[in-house]
């Protein structure tokens, strides 16, 4: 352990699996991080291309004291907000940072940073939180067959220190989630989120998982439990679950 709650790894196969194996007496707060991943995982299964050494790969420990399983999307929203918070330090307020709703981040049109929120719950309550983080920083190209990815020398043209990312992004999402969990500013966090949202003004178009339907809507709201509700041109409105909808890129 590199500083107070930073484990630096030279590999392994995932952030998040190593942080489950060894999250047992560690403290709130603590990060790993690590050169190089081999079997990294993002939402729906899907890897996360990384090249080594350039780019944060992080899991972080969160350790909520009381809260209830249903307000789990409360940590989502604190790990974004704090990521979105970090890349407007770097790139600036009008570069165009977005939560792509449920915790992708964007910039403009692109996917600068993946998050993966693993929850592990005993009853009712959150017994701990492991929030992976893939933020793409100094990478050049990407060869995989994602649509859209961006980084922050493709739109800086100047490399970044990784390391001081990262600790960045730790101190960022841990204040978010002081501010929203344990002082109790749930809803300014909420708040916060939805005026982030990507795509948060005017027509888009989805695509219904179950039906494949594809349609335009708006985002009418995001619930505090993570559900969704667009609302399209005649008025119907639809909420969804996570996979349950998806934006359709243009």
């Amino acid at each position: 352990m590199d500083n107070v709650g930073v484990i630096r790894l030279e590999s392994t196969d995932s952030t998040n699996s190593y942080m489950a194996a060894h999250a047992a007496g560690l403290s709130h707060g603590t990060m790993v991080t690590v050169r190089e991943q081999s079997a990294g995982r993002g939402q729906r299964g899907n890897s996360w291309e990384s090249e080594p050494g350039m780019n944060v790969t992080m899991s972080m420990l969160l350790l909520p004291d009381g809260l209830q399983a249903v307000r789990q999307f409360l940590i989502s929203e604190a790990v974004a907000v704090g990521v979105a918070d970090t890349l407007r330090h770097y790139l600036g307020d009008n570069a165009g940072v977005s939560v792509k709703w449920p915790n992708d981040i964007y910039v403009g049109d692109r996917k600068i940073c993946g998050i993966l929120i693993e929850n592990v719950l005993t009853g009712r309550g959150i017994t701990r939180s492991i929030a992976g983080v893939g933020l793409n920083v100094n990478q050049r190209r990407f060869c995989s067959d994602a649509p859209n990815p961006v980084s922050m020398f493709q739109l800086t043209g100047c490399e970044a220190d990784v390391d001081e990312v990262a600790v960045r992004l730790r101190e960022n999402i841990l204040r978010r989630y002081d501010e929203g969990i344990v002082a109790g500013m749930a809803d300014e966090l909420h708040t916060l989120y939805k005026r982030g949202l990507w795509r948060r003004d005017g027509m888009n178009r989805y695509a219904d998982a179950a039906t494949g339907r594809v349609f335009e809507a708006e985002i009418k709201d995001v619930a505090l439990t993570g559900h969704i509700t667009l609302r399209e041109p005649d008025g119907t409105e639809t909420t969804y679950a996570f996979k349950e909808v998806a934006a359709v890129m243009e």
